[in-house]
């Protein structure tokens, strides 16, 4: 991973959150060290799979993972930190940070079992197995057997021969509270080591949730887990649009079965490779809870740049 310091003698501090665009969003942290201390951290991380810290207010400096793909949807490598333009509540932003590369991953894989997915639900699985077995050796995953309840039948771990039996003894049952579903997976997965991602495949119907779509989406735009919907049946869930792109991810709607694994690999492919940036917020004196829109642009033609929309400051 290559890393890059801007800034040096910088102070940072860090705390962890315990709770449960196309823009850009990003994860405060609060760091006790100074940049280089923080860039230090990073490739420690990268080695070791130390816990990164979280979502968080008040930071000093405020970090943004961000994925940039072209027009084929592949990711693009090769930018420098002054290929990238920051803006928070419009005004633009110093870059103080920056790593490119791979990032410590940990994953929630969730596959609807439901009655209602009796037809995909072995493509799903099959697709899922070929996920879990392309991750690195380091790369941490949970699985998730989506019905009427949400049951955690691997948990997370670097034991992807483990997580890959549990997904092949998954068979049908129940019905889809898909929005209690993905609440709780994001809930799962959050306080979990390095980057966190949850990949749910579904027919994107949900059935007696206590949750609503509203709450669902405004419950993981303050979380720090990438959300990526897998739509199978040909259905375009509006609400699944909506919680990919604030989340930071993207939505994949699948009409044939075949397609299911290469809608898997091509995720898989989005999460070898990502941004991280960081940049000290000129808001700093904001209130407790104010959110900060995040906008992330770059010099490139014919590129899209997706992260997270923004933050809710805290001290």
């Amino acid at each position: 991973m290559k890393l890059l310091t801007l800034l040096s003698g910088q102070e940072l501090s860090v705390r962890t959150r315990r709770n449960r665009g196309d823009c850009n969003i990003i994860r405060p942290r609060r760091v006790i060290a100074h940049l280089v201390g923080f860039l230090t951290f990073i490739a420690v991380a990268r080695h070791s799979g130390a816990a990164a810290p979280q979502f968080i207010s008040g930071v000093d400096l405020v970090e943004v993972y961000a994925t940039v793909t072209d027009a084929r949807g592949e990711t693009v490598g090769g930018l420098t930190a002054g290929d990238f333009h920051l803006f928070e509540d419009g005004e633009p932003q110093t870059i103080a940070a920056f790593a490119a590369g791979e990032f410590p991953l940990s994953v929630a894989v969730g596959i609807d079992r439901s009655f209602s997915m009796r037809r995909w639900l072995e493509p799903s699985k099959s697709a899922a197995r070929a996920f879990v077995s392309a991750l690195r050796p380091d790369d941490r995953v949970m699985v998730l057997a989506i019905g009427s309840e949400t049951e955690t039948i691997a948990p997370l771990s670097s034991d992807h021969q483990s997580a890959a039996a549990a997904i092949d003894r998954l068979d049908a049952w129940g019905t889809t509270p898909l929005y209690d579903a993905i609440l709780a997976a994001i809930g799962a997965v959050e306080h979990a080591k390095g980057r966190r991602a949850l990949i749910v495949a579904s027919d994107g119907v949900d059935r007696y949730s206590e949750t609503t779509a509203t709450t669902l989406i405004g419950e993981a735009r303050r979380r720090d887990v990438l959300v990526y919907p897998i739509a199978v049946g040909g259905a375009r869930p509006a609400v699944l649009v909506e919680l990919a792109a604030v989340t930071g991810a993207r939505p994949s709607f699948v009409k044939d079965a075949r397609e299911l694994t290469s809608a898997f690999s091509s995720i898989a492919r989005e999460l070898r490779f990502q941004y991280l940036l960081g940049y000290s917020s000129s808001h700093k004196g904001s209130a407790e809870g104010e959110w900060h829109a995040i906008r992330v642009a770059v010099d490139r033609p014919d590129v899209r740049v997706r992260a997270r929309d923004g933050y809710v400051s805290r001290r």
